[in-house]
């Protein structure tokens, strides 16, 4: 597997790029960052739950990986992806921290990127994997939120 395929590399990546428009424009956000602060939190905790939840499930938790169980519990009953949704609240979270509003732009960017990269393929190998299960798990629980 290439480093680029992991998604904390492209987290990593954009983090990098919300703290270099921070330097470069930054803009005084006073109490946001509080925000900011609660929503890096709370990504955290649903990636914490995420990897524990599969952890309970025995299955995968790497991309590209063919997982061994569709995990349908504890988080993932209000969203398919709440490691991914993680990733995008402590991107978001960390433009305020940063006082970087202009890095919101990157929040799109980072989310069509963990789209197609990560969760298209993903999707297709729990419908190859899972099949009617993976369909009605999928008719019920947004991608997202």
């Amino acid at each position: 597997m290439k480093w680029i395929d992991l998604p904390p590399v492209w987290l990593a990546l954009h983090l990098a790029g919300v703290w270099i428009i921070a330097k470069l424009w930054p803009v005084p956000l006073g109490a946001y960052a509080y925000g900011g602060w609660a929503l890096v939190l709370f990504g955290l905790f649903l990636m914490a739950a995420a990897v524990a939840e599969m952890g309970r499930a025995r299955t995968t938790v790497i991309p590209h990986r063919q997982p061994q169980a569709l995990v349908t519990s504890g988080i993932f009953r209000f969203s398919r992806n709440p490691i991914y949704l993680g990733d995008v609240l402590v991107l978001v979270g960390s433009t305020l921290i940063l006082s970087a509003p202009l890095g919101l732009i990157l929040v799109p960017v980072f989310a069509v990127i963990l789209t197609r990269r990560f969760i298209l393929p993903e999707e297709d190998r729990l419908r190859a994997g899972f099949g009617t299960a993976f369909d009605a798990w999928s008719r019920k629980t947004r991608r997202w939120l």
